[in-house]
């Protein structure tokens, strides 16, 4: 039920349910949109990866933009899970279910970068417990509109599901009862035109986490189209590049080997768009 109240297929007097956690009224009319079945079990398929590690315990894959991690409703198939099991048969952990095997955590759609996979369930677990007590080192690079100041800081903001957009995420105040703690330290890396080259260290690892965090300073990402829109100026070069997601780029990924107890870290280059879409912003800027 809440999967579907998060897809909007749940609705109360005619508009979508707010939250999960929300009260009802006496007398309150309900319809529930049941999306038609699909297969549970994820299936193989031969897709490219590019492997930035990998040994018999765990995988780090470099995601490009456009790929889905796992399945789900409209993305049934084409996702990182179906190609890591083809790459791995079945040497992936279990512990995330048939449609999740050895996903320990995700990047959005439309964000390039590094993520770690489990292939054991020991692996899972001991990953887990890192991702839990926030000790892996998450490094992003983003283009960001404007140039945020001061050049470097630190945005403490609570986040949770957006009371007016079931898709979205907001800031929330730190009192409500609602949301997740949420740290983002943010640092100037290059000024552009209108926009800047900014590096983000996740303390926590929220849902839109550093684009909602970019945003509510004033400094939505290039590109992201559901928290913010591109200056004006920027349009047409935007345009011209066919630039169509947000300018965000999972760059750095470091934790202790939950087998082996070696500490790793692991980097992935500016993938050809962003690489692209930065020496356009910067030579319009000379």
């Amino acid at each position: 039920m809440q999967a579907l109240i998060a897809d909007e297929r749940v609705e109360v007097d005619g508009k979508p349910a707010p939250s999960p956690s929300a009260k009802v009224a006496n007398g309150a009319s309900f319809r529930i949109t049941i999306p038609a079945a699909i297969e549970a079990e994820a299936q193989p398929q031969d897709i490219p990866l590019t492997i930035a590690y990998e040994d018999e315990h765990l995988i780090v894959v470099n995601k490009p933009a456009g790929m889905v991690v796992h399945p789900a409703p409209g993305n049934a198939d084409g996702t990182l899970v179906n190609a890591l099991l083809h790459h791995c048969g079945t040497s992936l952990s279990g512990i995330g279910g048939v449609a999740r095997p050895g996903i320990v955590h995700r990047i959005d759609k439309d964000t390039s970068g590094l993520l770690v996979v489990a292939k054991s369930d020991a692996a899972h677990e001991g990953l887990a417990a890192q991702f839990a007590d926030h000790s892996v080192h998450r490094r992003y690079l983003a283009v960001c509109a404007g140039c945020p100041r001061p050049a470097e800081g630190t945005i403490d903001e609570k986040l949770g599901r957006s009371d007016h957009n079931r898709k979205k995420m907001a800031v929330l105040q730190k009192e409500s009862s609602r949301g997740k703690h949420a740290v983002t330290h943010y640092k100037l890396v290059q000024r552009l035109e209108q926009s800047a080259l900014i590096e983000c260290r996740l303390e926590t690892g929220r849902t839109h986490q550093v684009r909602v965090h970019c945003a509510s300073i004033g400094h939505p990402l290039i590109g992201d189209q559901l928290y913010g829109k591109t200056p004006k100026p920027l349009k047409p070069l935007i345009a011209r590049l066919g630039f169509a997601r947000q300018a965000l780029h999972a760059a750095e990924i470091g934790f202790l080997h939950p087998i082996l107890r070696e500490n790793l870290r692991f980097h992935a280059d500016l993938p050809g768009d962003m690489r692209e879409l930065i020496d356009e912003l910067a030579r319009f800027n000379r």
